[in-house]
């Protein structure tokens, strides 16, 4: 008898963001794919990921957290590319599955952005000025508000592969606040709307037999 193969739950918190994966949205996935919209904070995306994940049509799903991110490392620009090695949160620490994979995916997948590996911690409220650099100063490379919420809810649900990718909307050389902002938005938002197939790609790998 044959076994569905397991869903995957990719979610993000902004309407743009949702958007953006949906443009991208094509199959071949190694199973079932939804695209989550949690609301932006990690309340909602705890919130929302643990009531999407208590449907058992995703039972055992494999989850990604995706959507936009502050760069907190000099050198970093807007279309910039962030694979966490784990998310950070007070409340926890998550590992992330299949880094090196994902970043190999999305290397050969957006040709020309800067992939960058590293820590992604979590915030409550939109980073600036010093407090991006205080963040550095931890060891994380970038700053976004859902994801380590939404892999800490993911795995205390069950376990499950997990993986947090994020594209840069603003740097310490490029915060939102400048004149540039416009410009760096649509080409983060160009970038995210082509990361599916990685995603799918990672999904499928997870599902191949250990030899």
């Amino acid at each position: 008898m044959s076994t569905q193969p397991a869903p995957l739950l990719i979610a993000c918190a902004l309407g743009i963001e949702h958007f953006a994966l949906r443009a991208g949205e094509r199959g071949g996935a190694g199973g079932p794919v939804t695209v989550l919209r949690t609301g932006m904070g990690p309340r909602a995306a705890e919130r929302s990921v643990a009531r999407a994940l208590a449907d058992p049509a995703l039972a055992g799903a494999a989850v990604v957290a995706t959507g936009f991110c502050a760069g907190l490392a000099p050198g970093m620009h807007p279309g910039d590319l962030v694979v966490a090695e784990e998310t950070r949160d007070p409340r926890g620490d998550v590992p992330c599955a299949g880094t090196d994979l994902l970043v190999k995916e999305l290397t050969r997948t957006v040709p020309g952005r800067t992939v960058h590996t590293g820590p992604l911690t979590g915030s409550d409220h939109v980073v600036r000025g010093n407090e991006r650099s205080d963040l550095l100063d931890t060891g994380a490379i970038a700053v976004d508000m859902e994801s380590a919420a939404t892999l800490l809810s993911a795995v205390r649900t069950g376990e499950r592969p997990v993986a947090a990718v994020r594209v840069v909307v603003d740097a310490p050389e490029h915060e939102l606040v400048r004149i540039g902002t416009v410009r760096g938005g649509i080409s983060a938002f160009r970038v995210l709307r082509s990361v599916l197939p990685a995603f799918l790609e990672w999904h499928r790998s997870l599902l191949l037999p250990r030899r």
